[in-house]
């Protein structure tokens, strides 16, 4: 099964200093057919305009993972942790039994842009914890990098979920091969770019793919193209 999530069909809500797009229920938009896909819960594509931001607030029993496209965005929690995070970097936030954090844009003069991710933790209650890593070189042409995992595999974050993250930077005409193990389920978000998959779906910037029932995906990018891969329970 492969079912498309329109970028044009997400919630939409232009608050001036935050315009943002949802591809589950979220805030004040709600939609009880996009309640998230398995342990996704958000998938929230954000534009923060110079020197603005999100204040102070809480998330408690939650699996926060921060990608971001363009620009820089500044990050302070009540952990101790203060960062900028910077395209080629992702940031894993555990919110457990509680954590608060700000985010704002780094810079005066340019937007910051980015996906923010909610996952299902495995179980609630646990610690609060914070990681940040860079992948900078290993976001390259044609690159296939897996970039959160419960584990921390390959050099990834660490998640409190059985859920493994790839990131895929493709050319024209690349093409990508993934296998599922037994009842395991995807998600694609798309970044930017083309890519068609399994021959049937093309998707296009902002869309998204819901996956399951499928052994194998096979990923074609028909132009340069950058997405999320999401590998779910």
């Amino acid at each position: 099964m492969l079912k498309i999530r329109k970028s044009a069909d997400r919630g939409y809500a232009n608050h001036g200093w935050l315009e943002a797009r949802h591809s589950f229920s979220f805030s004040e938009y709600y939609d009880p057919e996009q309640m998230g896909f398995r342990v996704l819960r958000v998938i929230n594509q954000d534009r923060v305009a110079p020197g603005t931001g999100f204040a102070t607030h809480g998330h408690q029993n939650m699996e926060i993972v921060t990608y971001i496209t363009d620009g820089a965005l500044e990050h302070k929690d009540t952990l101790g942790n203060t960062a900028v995070i910077r395209p080629g970097e992702v940031q894993r936030m555990s919110a457990g039994t509680g954590i608060r954090h700000s985010e704002f844009n780094h810079s005066r003069t340019e937007d910051v842009k980015l996906l923010q991710i909610w996952l299902l933790p495995e179980k609630d209650g646990i610690a609060p914890g914070y990681e940040q890593k860079s992948f900078a070189d290993e976001f390259i042409a044609n690159s296939w990098v897996l970039a959160a995992s419960r584990a921390g595999r390959e050099g990834s974050v660490k998640i409190n979920q059985d859920v493994d993250l790839y990131v895929g930077h493709f050319e024209n005409n690349f093409e990508k091969k993934f296998s599922f193990q037994t009842k395991r389920h995807g998600w694609v978000q798309m970044v930017r770019g083309q890519v068609q998959v399994n021959g049937a779906i093309t998707l296009a910037s902002g869309d998204g793919l819901a996956i399951s029932d499928e052994k194998e995906l096979t990923f074609l990018c028909q132009e340069k193209c950058e997405f999320l891969f999401f590998d779910l329970p």
